[in-house]
């Protein structure tokens, strides 16, 4: 199997898993938008708190560029990179964007 059908496939897979979180908090449900086209994979989180204020917001970000896994945003507590590292993407085939060009170098995965 190619690479990138691969990992297309195992980003779908570990994002759908956090389709299923229930927020003790807030009443807000968690939305894929997933594009394959553009490689871009989104958990969106919508809903409502209880003082009634809008809850919308980028739970995860994900999109492969240049043969590289990108997060974006990761604003989950264990980590989906760690789960795409456990689903089998190598910490060299994934860098962490959300952190400063700078930065990335002692972070253990790819620096792009």
């Amino acid at each position: 199997m190619d690479k990138l059908v691969a990992y297309r496939q195992i980003i779908c897979d570990v994002l759908s898993q956090y389709l299923h979180i229930d927020y003790a908090n807030v009443d807000a449900k968690n939305k894929a938008a997933f594009d394959r086209e553009t490689d871009q994979y989104m958990i969106v989180s919508v809903g409502w708190e209880r003082d009634k204020r809008r809850v919308h917001g980028c739970l995860i970000h994900v999109e492969i560029m240049d043969g590289l896994v990108w997060v974006q945003r990761d604003g989950t507590e264990y980590g989906v990179t760690n789960d795409l590292v456990e689903a089998g993407i190598p910490k060299s085939d994934i860098v962490l964007g959300f952190h400063q060009p700078d930065v990335r170098q002692y972070t253990g995965f790819a620096v792009a």
